[in-house]
């Protein structure tokens, strides 16, 4: 079986990437079975330069806050802001601390100092304004498109005045109640202030769409997907903090769906612009239904993956990123009778394998999936092969 594996692995570089396809994919993603390890984040970084560099791709997206992810952007193009704020205030899920994160948003600083603004590399956060024990205030999406609007559109086609947003809005520490997560009777989403503020990010974002000639002639093309962002996190906020407020049993897998439905709804309006590189949790980007363990519950929803792929079709493409062991996180040497045991095998430290050959050369070993050792943790599912283009496998990952 080894000897089989070892004829089709090859170095992960963007030359081995790009012949898993007919031609290169608008939307190349890459995942990671875990989070919080540096080492997988580097060989992106390393892997991700060599794609902008040779393939000519021009965005970079990660599984962060769509909307703080403005500040990353405006730093990498521009240069506004400071390196240490932006990592600060430009990342959620604490990515900011992560040196290897640091080290992509320097890269790309440099590769885009100098160059014209249609050849720069620009930077995206597509999740949306969320952390796993709390959603953000929609204050600053929706007084954004709320401002965008009142500067460019006749005043009397606005549905209210920013002094009504900001009594519906009330303290923002009323959105962001972590009790909410887990009680829904903490949480504000269905108040009347909430279902009235629902039917205005509605009517704010039908407007802006309405007026779309106008306001990208008035602006560009660049400040009306920057509002269209801000009406999407506006609307899937209030959407999500709904749900929060959902005492029924589907409730925590309703969430997590409306998740990964923002992150697609990002992902899709990036294609619309040219090629995106993506990396976030292989549960979000493969392209099967989605399932975890959560208060215990087994959920299921359909990865922001899957839903990009029914609309892109082949110009989706997804490499899975699989790890032999990561020892520091108790995640010892696989089984041989798992996918990363036969993967394990071979002496190079990393590579890359077309997933339709590893199926076909572990046919006659059926292998079971590895069980996870702790939570977050998602081993790869050999019965998903045949929907994986690559697998990028690492050996054993240190600790950082």
């Amino acid at each position: 079986m080894a000897n089989d594996i070892k004829d089709i692995a090859h170095a992960v570089e963007a030359a081995s990437v790009m012949r898993l396809f007919a031609s290169p994919p608008r939307m190349l993603t890459l995942g990671e079975p875990t989070h919080g390890v540096d080492a997988p984040l580097r060989l992106r970084n390393a892997l991700f330069r060599q794609l902008v560099e040779q393939e000519g791709y021009r965005t970079v997206a990660v599984e962060s806050d769509c909307v703080a992810g403005l500040l990353v952007d405006d730093y990498v193009t521009t240069g506004a802001g400071t390196l240490d704020d932006v990592l600060a205030r430009g990342f959620s899920h604490g990515l900011g601390a992560s040196a290897a994160n640091r080290e992509l948003v320097c890269w790309l600083r440099a590769f885009n100092d100098g160059r014209p603004a249609s050849d720069q590399v620009r930077f995206a956060g597509f999740d949306g304004p969320l952390e796993m024990a709390w959603a953000a205030s929609p204050r600053e999406p929706l007084t954004a498109l709320h401002r965008t609007l009142t500067s460019h559109v006749d005043p009397g086609l606005i549905p209210c005045t920013a002094e009504t947003l900001d009594r519906l809005l009330g303290p923002d520490d009323r959105w962001t109640d972590s009790a909410a997560m887990w009680d829904p009777a903490a949480s504000i989403g269905r108040s009347a202030e909430a279902a009235e503020l629902r039917l205005l990010a509605d009517d704010l974002e039908a407007l802006l769409h309405a007026w779309a000639p106008h306001l990208v002639a008035e602006t560009s093309r660049d400040a009306f997907d920057r509002a269209r962002l801000w009406a999407r996190a506006s609307s899937g906020l209030l959407r999500y903090h709904h749900g929060m407020a959902d005492a029924s049993p589907s409730r925590l897998a309703r969430l997590t769906g409306l998740r990964d439905q923002m992150m697609a709804d990002n992902l899709l309006a990036l294609a619309e612009r040219g090629q995106v590189l993506v990396h976030a949790h292989n549960s979000h980007l493969q392209r099967d239904i989605s399932s975890m363990r959560m208060g215990g519950q087994r959920l299921e929803w359909w990865s922001a993956g899957a839903i990009v792929h029914t609309c892109l079709g082949e110009e989706y493409g997804f490499l899975a990123t699989a790890f032999g062991t990561m020892r520091h996180q108790g995640v010892d040497v696989p089984p041989p009778d798992t996918l990363e045991g036969a993967l394990y095998a071979l002496p190079a430290e990393t590579w890359l394998v077309d997933a339709s050959e590893a199926a076909t050369a572990l046919t006659t070993t059926d292998p079971v999936r590895r069980t996870s050792p702790y939570f977050g943790y998602a081993p790869l599912d050999p019965a998903q092969l045949a929907r994986i283009d690559g697998i990028v496998f690492m050996k054993d990952v240190p600790e950082d």
